[in-house]
């Protein structure tokens, strides 16, 4: 379809996206995505004082002094001194929630625009768009405690076998070459196409009945898609320095390019060769002495 109406006689995809040729008719929504980057702007500005604030020097200290993690940062309460100060699991939690927002909002823009055009009749459209906000984030949070998890084990590893926590390149490596390896899965690339095709994307989960429901399930399934093609990019934090804004505006660009660009899809393979060969250098150097990532 190329105009008029289409499910349940709401309006068909577009003939012609607007910008980077995935983006809905967007001009009437300015105000809109005006709050939406607010929001993602906020969503950094807040992760900024997170890791001036106290609780995250003292988790930047901690890590620094158990040398366990290949990374210091506030966010790497996790199986750091969560353990120890139960307190800060509630720190780790809004931290992540911040970065998320802040990293993966920006990716999925052309998705919520379009349903935001969508619903432009409904009379509880906010309603519908904070529920497809609210199952998107979900999804990360359950991915969050996977990796609370994952982390608390790398940990105890660390603390049973003296050579990991002697050398901790050896999990940055790890980390690098899984998500160099998985940029060539067809598991990511079926999870990349769905996320470059918003239009079809909410055109088939939306059928405009039980519309609170289906708004919160498009969102869990449209979060599940976009974990399904980012998650071992996001790990990359881990091994990069999970408190650093730097890398993570870095790895938001690549992956808002990788999801909304004509040549995005081109970008995966040169992306995990261009990871793979990290994890090699990681290794080498490591293995050598050399301390390339979360050195002091």
């Amino acid at each position: 379809m190329s105009g008029g109406t289409g499910v349940m006689g709401w309006p068909a995809e577009p003939a012609a996206p607007l910008s980077m040729g995935l983006w809905p008719r967007v001009r009437s929504q300015k105000l809109f995505l005006g709050s939406l980057a607010a929001l993602i702007t906020l969503a950094w500005v807040a992760l900024w004082l997170l890791g001036q604030s106290p609780a995250g020097r003292l988790v930047g200290a901690h890590q620094g002094a158990i040398h366990h993690g290949a990374s210091a940062g506030f966010f790497c309460v996790i199986g750091g001194p969560s353990s120890r100060h139960p307190n800060l699991v509630l720190f780790f939690v809004v931290g992540w929630i911040l970065m998320i927002a802040a990293m993966m909002l920006p990716t999925s823009l052309p998705l919520i625009a379009f349903f935001h055009a969508l619903t432009r009749a409904r009379p509880n459209r906010g309603t519908l768009i904070g529920l497809l906000l609210v199952g998107y984030l979900l999804v990360w949070a359950g991915f969050a405690v996977l990796v609370h998890l994952g982390d608390l084990g790398a940990h105890s590893a660390a603390d049973r076998l003296g050579w990991l926590g002697a050398n901790a390149w050896a999990v940055a490596a790890a980390i690098f070459a899984l998500a160099g390896l998985y940029q060539f899965s067809a598991l990511k690339y079926r999870c990349l196409d769905k996320c470059r095709s918003p239009v079809s994307f909410v055109m088939q989960h939306w059928r405009g009945g039980a519309e609170r429901r289906q708004a919160l399930r498009l969102g869990l399934d449209h979060g599940l898609f976009c974990l399904g093609c980012c998650w071992s990019l996001m790990l990359l934090m881990f091994a990069v320095g999970v408190g650093s804004l730097g890398w993570m505006l870095a790895l938001a660009a690549v992956m808002a390019a990788e999801k909304n660009a004509p040549w995005g899809r081109r970008l995966t393979a040169p992306l995990g060769v261009a990871l793979l060969l990290a994890a090699v250098t990681v290794a080498a150097t490591g293995a050598t002495g050399v301390q390339l990532l979360g050195g002091e």
